[in-house]
C-alpha cells in the first residue's frame, strides 16, 4: 500500500451498504440516519426510545430498534436482531454518547463514572458483540467476506485533543476513545475491517445546549452529517469539522504543555 493513499477505502455508494447508526434519535445520529436513508443505505437505527425513532423514520423499510448501549448485552442482542432479518451490518456509526459540563473543582464522581462509561466503556462491550457477530471471536479469524469491506466509525470530539475547562470528564473519554479508534484500526485493517474516527468541534444539539457560553464556529446537526459522508468518500480515518476551528484544535494539541496549558487558562470559566 502506498503512503499516499487513503487509510480506509473510500464509500461513496451507500446503495449496496448495510448500515447500523448506534444512537439515532436525535441529534447529529438523527440526521446522519436521515441522509443514509436519503443516500439508499440499507438502514437499521438504533436507541434507547423506540417511540422518537418511529416517529422519525415512518419508512417500513428502515429497521428500528431499541438498544441502550450502557446495558452489557444490548449491542450483542441488537446485532443478532439485524442477523435475524438477514441484515447483519458491514458499517456501523457508533454516535451513541453523553455530555456534561463538569469542572474539577466541583463534580460528582458518579457522574463522572458515569458519563466516561457511557462515551469509553460502553465501547469496549460494543466492540467485542460487534467481533463476535463479524468472526473476529475465531481462532484464527474468519477471513474478510467477499462483500464491501467493513468499517467502524466511532463518533469523538476534539475535546480528546487536550483536557478543556469544563470537560473534566468528558474529554477524558474523548482522548480515550481516539486511542481506541487508532489502535483498532491498525489491527483490525488486516481482518478486512477499516476504523474511522469523527472529531466534530461545536453542533447544535440537546447536549451542546448545556453550554453556557459562545460557541465558536457552531454547525447544524445536518451539516455534521454532509461532513461525515464527505470524508468517508474520501477514505478518511480522521475526520474532523469545521476546519476553521478544528485546525485551531489539533494546534492546540501538538503545542508544548507550558503553551498549550497557559492558554487553556485564559479561556477557563471564572
Amino acid at each position: 500500500m502506498s503512503w499516499l493513499s487513503p487509510p480506509n477505502r473510500p464509500i461513496r455508494d451507500w446503495s449496496c451498504r448495510t448500515v447500523w447508526v448506534v444512537g439515532g434519535s436525535a441529534g447529529i445520529g438523527l440526521a446522519l440516519a436521515q441522509a443514509l436513508s436519503r443516500e439508499g443505505a440499507r438502514l437499521c437505527v438504533s436507541a434507547r426510545r423506540l417511540e422518537v425513532l418511529e416517529d422519525a423514520f415512518p419508512d417500513t423499510g428502515v429497521l428500528k430498534l431499541r438498544c441502550d448501549v450502557r446495558q452489557r448485552e444490548a449491542v450483542a442482542q441488537a446485532l443478532a436482531a439485524q442477523e435475524d432479518r438477514d441484515r447483519l451490518p458491514d458499517v456501523i456509526f457508533w454516535v451513541a454518547g453523553d455530555y456534561k459540563p463538569m469542572s474539577a473543582a466541583r463534580f460528582s464522581p458518579e457522574a463522572a463514572r458515569d458519563l466516561i462509561d457511557t462515551n469509553l466503556g460502553c465501547v469496549f462491550d460494543g466492540l467485542s458483540a460487534i467481533g463476535q457477530a463479524w468472526g473476529l471471536a475465531q481462532v484464527p479469524p474468519a477471513a474478510p467476506p467477499a462483500g464491501p469491506r467493513r468499517h467502524l466509525c466511532w463518533f469523538g470530539s476534539v475535546a480528546g485533543y487536550r483536557g478543556l475547562p469544563q470537560a473534566l470528564a468528558y474529554s477524558a473519554s474523548k482522548a480515550g476513545l481516539m486511542a481506541l479508534a487508532e489502535t483498532s484500526h491498525v489491527e483490525l485493517k488486516p481482518l478486512g475491517i477499516d476504523v474511522s474516527i469523527v472529531s466534530p468541534g461545536f453542533v447544535q444539539t440537546q447536549l451542546t445546549a448545556q453550554n453556557d457560553f459562545e460557541m465558536p464556529a457552531l454547525l447544524t446537526p445536518e451539516q455534521a452529517a454532509r461532513e461525515t459522508l464527505s470524508g468517508l468518500a474520501a477514505g478518511a480515518f480522521e475526520i474532523h469539522f469545521p476546519k476553521r476551528f478544528t485546525w485551531g484544535m489539533k494546534l492546540l494539541r501538538i503545542l508544548p504543555h507550558r503553551i498549550a496549558l497557559a492558554l487553556l487558562a485564559k479561556v477557563r470559566p471564572q
